[in-house]
């Protein structure tokens, strides 16, 4: 049997992508969902609707598309005849990047491309609430870049220290103790080899 999933398991607690979720994700509306559903719980195209600012008709469709690749299903306990509850089927994704790049650079690009979207909206949010945080919230903030000279071992194992470090103050499933006080915080981790500049009558 042919498996129709955009997902395959791994060792990690989270849902390795293949070339069909990633297209199925290839959108920015469509990983909004997935990250509204993972963050706040079960939910409607309807209610998700007016939080995006769209038509239920749209989140309905994809939603629907979602479904069809494994990352969101119909919530049982909470649907009716009337209106459908969906939930995320996953609380993290990942991707490997290395073959997929190699066999299916367009669709890994376009899936990229909605992650950076995501990550925008995420920052453009909490910048459009900058003036009215608490002023220890406005102290927490941080948005800075550094230039780095690595190989691409050192790269990589940057990326992997940083999801570590990330990984320590992760709650999954609200499981231990939550310290009085805490939020929601988004933490966006970027590592990203510079095109390399051609000088004059050097071939691109």
């Amino acid at each position: 049997m042919t498996d129709d999933r955009g997902w395959m398991h791994s060792d990690d607690p989270h849902a390795v992508l293949t070339a069909k979720g990633m297209r199925a994700m290839a959108h920015p509306v469509r990983m909004q969902l997935v990250g509204l559903l993972r963050k706040h719980g079960p939910s409607t195209a309807t209610r998700l609707a007016e939080q995006l600012g769209l038509n239920s008709g749209a989140t309905s469709y994809h939603l629907r598309q979602l479904a069809a690749a494994g990352f969101v299903e119909e919530d049982p306990e909470r649907g009716n005849a009337r209106e459908r509850w969906w939930r995320s089927v996953h609380t993290l994704t990942a991707w490997t990047g290395d073959d997929q790049a190699d066999e299916e650079p367009e669709t890994v690009v376009a899936y990229l491309r909605s992650v950076l979207a995501a990550h925008t909206l995420v920052g453009q949010r909490a910048l459009n609430a900058f003036e009215t945080m608490p002023r220890e919230w406005r102290k927490a903030v941080d948005l800075s870049d550094q230039v780095l000279r690595l190989t691409p071992e050192e790269a990589e194992q940057l990326a992997d220290e940083l999801a570590a470090v990330v990984g320590r103050y992760r709650r999954v499933d609200a499981e231990g103790p939550v310290p009085e006080g805490a939020e929601a915080v988004a933490v966006v981790v970027h590592v990203l080899p510079e095109p390399r500049a051609t000088t004059e009558g050097e071939e691109s």
